[in-house]
C-alpha cells in the first residue's frame, strides 16, 4: 500500500507537525479508530493505554486518527488514560479513505462474531454511545506501521470486533 507524500504533510497532528515530518526521524504506530462510542474503540483504547510505554520503549510513536474534534478527542485520550498522545482529526473521513479504510459491512458491524465480542468480560463497562460528534458508526478502522513515509505493515480490520496485536505492529519493522 502507498499513501503519498502530499497527503501525509496534510495530515497535521494536533501538535500542529504533520505525519510525515514525524516519521522522517521515527516509527510511528498510526492507529485509525472507529467512532468514539464503539465498544471496540474504547477496548482498544484501553488495550493501547496498557501497551504505550512498552510501544515507547521500543522507539515508536503511537498516533490516532479520529473523526471527532481535537477538544471531544481529548476528553477521551483522558477518559483512557491516553492523555497528550499525538492525533489527527478527521471528521470528513478523507485520511481513512487515503489508506484504504472503507465503511464496514453489515456482516463487519452487526454480525455474531462482533456481538460476542460485543459482550465479552473484557468489554464490560465500555458502554455504546451514539452520537455524529464521536464519529460515523459505519467507518472501519486499521493500524499502520510507517517509516520515513512509507508504510511497512499494516492490519486493516475485517470486522468492527478484531482485536490486533499491537506490539506485533509495533515491533514488526523497527529501523532502529
Amino acid at each position: 500500500m502507498y499513501v503519498p507524500k502530499e497527503t501525509q504533510k496534510k495530515m497535521l497532528l494536533n501538535t500542529g507537525t504533520s505525519l510525515y515530518e514525524l516519521t522522517t526521524n521515527k516509527n510511528v504506530l498510526l492507529v485509525f479508530l472507529r467512532h468514539f462510542g464503539c465498544v471496540f474503540c474504547k477496548e482498544a483504547l484501553k488495550d493501547l493505554a496498557s501497551k504505550k510505554q512498552s510501544i515507547a520503549d521500543k522507539g515508536v510513536e503511537l498516533v490516532f486518527v479520529h473523526m471527532s474534534d481535537n477538544n471531544i478527542a481529548d476528553r477521551y485520550f483522558k477518559d483512557f488514560n491516553l492523555s497528550g498522545c499525538a492525533h489527527i482529526s478527521d471528521p470528513n473521513k478523507e485520511y481513512y479513505h487515503a489508506f484504504g479504510l472503507r465503511k464496514g459491512s453489515f456482516t463487519q458491524l452487526y454480525g455474531l462474531q462482533t456481538w460476542v465480542r460485543g459482550f465479552a468480560p473484557v468489554n464490560k463497562g465500555n458502554k455504546l454511545e451514539v452520537s455524529k460528534s464521536l464519529g460515523d458508526a459505519t467507518q472501519m478502522p486499521g493500524i499502520f506501521h510507517i517509516f520515513d513515509g512509507k508504510i511497512l505493515d499494516s492490519y486493516i480490520h475485517k470486522l468492527a470486533s478484531d482485536n490486533p496485536d499491537y506490539m506485533k505492529l509495533a515491533e514488526c519493522c523497527l529501523t532502529q
